[in-house]
């Protein structure tokens, strides 16, 4: 190992980057897009202030845009650290750059300008990018549920076996948990308010300066700026920041995702307890380093994992939104480049992991159909006594022959040899020889599934498909994970 390879190890690095999540999410949240987007701010602060009449000449604006990308990090980094200040350090660095551009990058604005609109762009941008692999993973499910809508199994109440649903039926259950969450993350997605140019405590009192007192031209500057960067809606009021209530709302939003991804996990490691249905296994992959006859749902419980994470983050834009003081204090600063780009990096790994998952579940169907044989008689008692007593028996005389069969069935179960022998103590009973032949129909599995295999298809048709019918087509495949 070099010495430069030495020191990048000894030093922390996200497991986020190292390990969980994309490419684009990261880059996303880097401080080369910050400050690139930082840079596009200022050229459209100045752009718009020429148009608008301001004294700023096409040499200064090109230059500010042939420099736009090519950050100068060092020189900006040596700057903040004599003045503290990273925005004026980004400033003075650009400005270095841009010689002709100095006296009017950053003019009448103050650090929120760029700082809480380039946080906007990134959160628009962020929301953006989670739309595709949920999506994906939407399709997937889909395809899972309609593949399986019409096969038995065991439905739970209190993790204890209750009556019948169908494997598709289920999954329907994670979907549509994942389509409110993808629905909710589309729309804000949509509806992300620009800050605008408000100035240092949001009164616009540097703009109207600048252009004499004339309002009309301030709120047009705004206006332009906004569109230049793509937003279609300005934050109405403002301190010197956007109401930080908004991070709560994103927050929130992404936690709609933790909780669909949190559930769908919990109910996957539960099946894959029972081997009734598993998540995606590498064909080299290892589940214990003990015991290697193990399949660990490792997927699942990371993104139970993740979906905790970012379920814990949502309080911290909640005590950030109460506790700003009047029109703005910095104690939102430290916290919020944590919380913001961390969600949304979880977030990124979550989708990415629901589609991974979704693409390769692997149902077990002869364990499911034991199961199902195991229950299903004493679920089919309730029709078994009604045949009965159709064919002319005594119903309290039955139910009473009834409850003695299944006691002593279940105490073979779970005391015996775990066979259950039910159906056959009921054949071998007299007082049942009416409808001894019916039997094998009265606990035929597809009579126990009520309408469920309908359910999926009227859910996939009439809810899900013309919801994902307005989203590009996602394109097919996994999303592979690093590890």
């Amino acid at each position: 190992m070099t010495e430069d390879e030495q020191r990048a190890e000894s030093r922390y690095r996200s497991p986020f980057v190292t390990r969980w999540a994309s490419r684009r999410m990261l880059e996303n949240w880097s401080d080369l897009k910050k400050v690139r987007t930082w840079r596009r701010l200022w050229i459209a602060l100045a752009e718009a202030q020429k148009e608008l009449g301001l004294d700023i000449s096409d040499e200064q604006i090109e230059q500010l845009k042939r420099h736009q990308d090519d950050v100068n990090f060092e020189v900006a980094a040596e700057k903040e650290r004599q003045i503290r200040h990273d925005v004026m350090a980004h400033v003075r660095a650009y400005a270095e750059q841009c010689p002709a551009a100095g006296p009017i990058i950053h003019l009448g604005a103050t650090s929120a300008f760029v700082a809480d609109n380039g946080d906007l762009v990134r959160i628009r941008d962020g929301l953006r990018m989670l739309v595709e692999p949920l999506a994906r993973a939407c399709r997937n499910l889909a395809d899972f549920a309609r593949l399986h809508k019409s096969l038995p199994c065991l439905a739970y109440t209190h993790f204890q076996p209750a009556q019948l649903t169908t494997v598709g039926k289920r999954a329907c259950l994670w979907l549509q948990d994942l389509l409110d969450a993808l629905t909710a993350i589309r729309e804000l997605s949509e509806r992300v308010p620009f800050r605008g140019a408000k100035g240092a405590t949001g009164a616009q009192a540097s703009y109207m300066a600048l252009f004499d007192g004339d309002e009309r031209k301030v709120k047009q500057m705004e206006r332009l700026i906004a569109g230049k960067l793509g937003f279609h809606e300005i934050v109405p009021i403002s301190g010197q920041t956007y109401p930080r209530a908004f991070d709560y709302r994103v927050l929130t939003t992404l936690g709609r995702l933790a909780l669909a991804a949190y559930k769908m996990a919990g109910d996957i490691r539960l099946l894959a307890g029972l081997k009734e249905i598993e998540e995606p296994f590498g064909e080299k992959q290892v589940g214990s380093s003990a015991m290697a006859y193990k399949r660990n749902p490792m997927r699942s419980e990371r993104m139970a994992s993740l979906s905790r994470f970012l379920l814990g983050s949502v309080q911290h834009a909640a005590f950030t939104a109460a506790d700003q003081w009047l029109e703005r204090t910095l104690d939102d600063s430290a916290i919020r480049r944590l919380a913001l780009s961390e969600s949304f990096l979880a977030a990124d790994s979550i989708a990415r992991l629901l589609s991974n998952i979704s693409a390769g579940l692997v149902v077990n169907e002869p364990v499911i159909a034991r199961r199902v044989q195991q229950e299903l008689p004493f679920m089919a008692t309730e029709n078994i006594l009604m045949a009965a007593v159709r064919a002319g028996g005594d119903r309290q005389q039955l139910h009473e022959r009834i409850r003695r069969h299944a006691m002593a069935a279940g105490e073979r179960v779970k005391t015996g040899d775990g066979r259950n022998d039910m159906l056959e103590r009921i054949r071998g009973d007299r007082a049942f020889g009416a409808v001894r032949e019916e039997l094998t129909h009265l606990v035929e599995p597809q009579s126990f599934i009520g309408r469920a295999p309908a359910q999926v298809e009227e859910f996939l048709s009439e809810v899900l498909e013309p919801a994902l019918g307005e989203l590009p087509t996602a394109p097919d495949g996994i999303d592979e994970l690093r590890v």
